[in-house]
């Protein structure tokens, strides 16, 4: 059956069906205009694990998501479907992680693993191994650009969209990165790991066709983080929580204050979206929650503030999402990357 008889049959009033793809969509990878791309991997986390469980549990959550949106016409032919999850990736992740768990419950303990060849070792495999990851991210998202698709990766812990990022160097001369985050994530190989989760953005800074980095919501952050951004000559434009919410006590409308991060954007946006940005009580079970945040249609507002000013989001990743012991914080992370891929659809000219 080709794509347009898939649309010309589907109804999106109906219940999901779990025989198609992703929210019950009748398209496959080849005919969506939005690709994700699930990326189980979690090795870095250092507080809670559970996020290499994120992909699959927001596929399941995915089926009970309404499809009508009344601010994008026929929202659902956009096209989206999921990729397949590769498991060995995932085996390879759960393995490394357990020798993490040791690494870092000895680096907490007080040794040093310049001093110490078990946590050399360790330290070196994993490093090893996440580059590796990086490399097949990579290599997967050139090959949806290749043919004409919306990157958007689905974590895993934060460190998974490095290779997205890398992929769209080499698809544009320039661009910037927009980061939804409770965490500044700057460090330089946090604990050791060069690709920590939470070194993403100091790691994605190195790559030159990104000109500008902004960060909104962020509100846990270390001395020397700010001290990156203090020093970056602009290139970095943080928005701090406790700023944002003492002008919003203030009177200041969230209206404006998008308005004011809108500006500090370039053109072309890469979005990377922690899911710890938004309120813990919309995702309790993620890897470290921290109080504050953004609530869910406030955040889902200035993204569409975006798409309304003509700026391009080239691709985007949700990462951080961990199931937990119910479908919670999957079920909102769904209606996330659906109401988010429509957007990000709809601002690359995707009918």
């Amino acid at each position: 059956m080709s794509k347009e008889d898939k649309i010309k049959n589907f109804n999106p009033n109906s219940i999901g069906d779990t025989s198609n793809n992703i929210y019950g969509l009748p398209f496959t990878v080849d005919e969506a205009n939005v690709v994700v791309l699930p990326v189980p991997w979690e090795v870095t986390v250092s507080y809670s694990s559970g996020t290499a469980k994120g992909p699959q549990a927001v596929y399941n959550a995915s089926y009970q998501v309404d499809l009508y949106d009344p601010v994008i016409k026929d929202a659902w032919k956009i096209g989206v479907a999921m990729d397949a999850i590769d498991n060995k990736l995932k085996n390879k992740s759960t393995a490394l992680r357990k020798k993490a768990k040791k690494y870092i419950a000895m680096y907490e303990s007080g040794k040093n693993p310049e001093s110490n060849k078990v946590m050399m070792n360790i330290q070196s495999e994993i490093n090893k191994a996440c580059a590796e990851m990086n490399g097949w991210v990579k290599t997967k998202a050139l090959h949806f650009m290749n043919n004409n698709k919306t990157v958007a990766l689905l974590g895993g812990d934060h460190s998974t969209p490095l290779g997205l990022m890398q992929a769209l160097s080499e698809k544009h001369a320039s661009f910037g990165i927009l980061q939804i985050d409770a965490h500044a994530d700057l460090r330089n190989a946090y604990e050791g790991f060069e690709f920590s989760h939470a070194s993403i953005m100091f790691n994605a800074l190195k790559i030159p066709q990104i000109n500008k980095l902004v960060q909104v919501g962020i509100r846990d952050y270390c001395e020397e983080e700010a001290e990156v951004v203090n020093k970056s000559s602009g290139k970095i434009k943080t928005f701090y929580d406790r700023d944002i919410k003492s002008q919003q006590y203030e009177g200041v409308t969230w209206n404006d204050i998008c308005k004011k991060i809108i500006a500090e954007l370039p053109q072309k946006i890469y979005l990377s979206f922690d899911i710890d940005g938004l309120d813990p009580k919309l995702c309790p079970n993620t890897g470290t929650p921290v109080a504050g945040g953004f609530e869910f249609e406030q955040i889902l507002f200035f993204i569409q503030k975006i798409v309304e000013s003509g700026k391009q989001i080239i691709a985007f990743d949700i990462n951080e999402v961990a199931p937990g012991k119910d479908e919670w914080d999957a079920n909102v992370a769904a209606r996330l990357l659906y109401r988010i891929a429509i957007l990000v659809g709809k601002s690359n000219e995707r009918k």
